[in-house]
């Protein structure tokens, strides 16, 4: 069989080049304006975020220091979804990605499920962030309402990602460097505090590793229960995908960028929960504020903590900055391919699909209105909600890259440059894995994990019952023009 091509139909151009809408003579092509260097800070500024920053206190009470083993099966769990894609990805680089290549190598229905899934995945982890900015606010200013704050990043990070797409992938290079800097200087403060001390405090060695009811306190099952946070965590790699249509050399850039940051966010989650786990007992993280935060106020280090907070702010606000970058390409894609309002595929003179930026900003102030009536309970109940939806997105790809491989012959598989190694049973390992994951969450006991599971197929009806309802009028056109015959 030959190799399988594109359809050229449907899908938006990309290549830089002022495609003309004679309607609305605006342009409808993205621009190739994203360098290596902002790619690779893009996936690293959407995969180091709230999920470390917050959540690593629930994935820390789950599986005690034990979460270290949770985020290394994690992230060789996420490195094999992300060659998946990235297999799809060089060969053919679009800003749809996985929609896209669910529409061209599954079919109409796999086109529209994945997008909007995408869409609405990186709405729940866009209203993940911006539930936890006004606690760090109210590190210095208790007395401001958290959802003042979420209003005001929500605001901001719009007007930012109507820029061009260059201005964006600056602000993202630069957001993402606050968080890689400091995620190292407090490894290399920890490890002092740990081996040296400091503030007074004697050095706390490794022993609160073992020390408290050992390394492993809750067993096995603790350490799978910590996975659904730490798999929440690991949610915005693949923005990598998304940033193909706008690379400048996808061949090359998306490669290096699946390679170098999938280790690198292993060495920062592993090195800085180590940290955490080492620094004091476990058990004495107790989630009212990032762990990294309440650390460095208990070694005595104050200055340090309030540090740690600016830069746990900015990382829930770059964060949410990738992904509204994404939910709009994921519309304009989605518009282009027929599976949204065309009115979405629209773009500014800049190359910036603005129409879908600000409907996915103005669903995400949503999140406003949780953080303002469930200032306590908002991030868990939104972070489960948007791992069940990342979890349905992840299994698309990996099963999307079984069939686009199916439609190949071996000669053509075999020129694939980039490919995902021990396909096809590392696909189906991975889809088994998530399996593990989500009845460990219904076993879990905790009530948000419980309705996250129930909103999934809910969601997945709703998506299937949407684009039967939207090809309605064609089907009736269809059988007019029949009757007509």
């Amino acid at each position: 069989m030959s190799q399988p091509q594109p359809p050229t139909d449907t899908a938006p151009r990309t290549d830089g080049a002022p495609t003309e809408n004679p309607k609305d003579e605006s342009p409808i092509a993205l621009r190739r304006g994203l360098h290596n260097r902002h790619i690779q800070l893009i996936a690293l500024g959407g995969a180091i975020g709230t999920g470390l920053f917050y959540g690593a206190s629930d994935s820390i009470s789950a599986a005690g220091p034990a979460v270290i083993v949770s985020y290394l099966i994690g992230g060789i769990v996420i490195y094999l979804v992300m060659r998946a894609l990235g297999e799809m990805s060089v060969h053919n680089p679009t800003s749809g990605a996985f929609s896209e290549y669910a529409h061209d190598y599954w079919g109409d229905l796999a086109g529209f499920v994945s997008g909007w899934n995408y869409w609405f995945n990186y709405i729940a982890v866009s209203m993940a962030e911006l539930s936890v900015v006004g606690i760090y606010i109210n590190y210095w200013f208790p007395d401001v309402p958290q959802w003042v704050t979420a209003a005001v990043v929500l605001i901001l990070i719009t007007a930012i990602n109507l820029l061009h797409v260059r201005a964006y992938g600056e602000f993202e290079f630069w957001f993402a460097i606050i968080k890689v800097v400091a995620i190292l200087a407090m490894i290399a403060l920890g490890l002092w505090i740990m081996f040296f001390g400091a503030g007074g405090h004697p050095a706390t060695g490794l022993t609160n590793l073992w020390a408290h009811g050992g390394f492993m306190p809750n067993g096995l099952h603790g350490v799978m229960t910590g996975l659904v946070v730490v798999m929440f965590s690991f949610g915005g790699v693949e923005l990598i995908g998304i940033t193909a249509g706008e690379a400048e050399d996808p061949q090359r850039s998306i490669p290096r960028a699946i390679n170098q940051v999938v280790y690198r966010i292993l060495i920062f989650y592993v090195g800085a929960i180590l940290v955490i786990v080492s620094l004091t007992p476990w058990t004495r993280i107790d989630g009212k504020a990032s762990p990294f935060v309440q650390i460095f106020d208990q070694v005595g280090i104050p200055g340090a903590a309030a540090i740690l907070n600016v830069v746990v702010l900015t990382a829930a606000a770059s964060t949410y900055n990738s992904g509204l970058y994404s939910n709009g390409r994921m519309l304009f894609s989605l518009a282009h391919q027929g599976n949204a309002p065309k009115i979405l595929g629209r773009v500014s003179r800049h190359g910036s699909p603005w129409v879908g930026i600000i409907a996915s900003s103005v669903v995400t102030a949503i999140a406003v209105v949780l953080t303002a009536v469930l200032p306590s309970q908002a991030f868990s109940y939104v972070m489960s909600i948007a791992l069940i939806a990342a979890f349905i997105n992840w299994g698309m790809v990996v099963i999307t890259q079984l069939l686009f491989r199916r439609r190949m012959d071996a000669d053509a598989a075999a020129a694939l440059r980039f490919r995902m190694p021990g396909a096809p049973v590392t696909n189906w390992l991975v889809l088994a894995f998530m399996a593990v994951i989500v009845v460990l969450m219904i076993l879990s006991g905790n009530p948000a994990y419980q309705i996250a599971v129930g909103v999934g197929p809910v969601w997945l009806i709703i998506l299937i019952a949407g684009w039967a309802l939207s090809r309605l009028p064609r089907r009736r056109r269809e059988a007019a023009t029949d009757r007509k015959d």
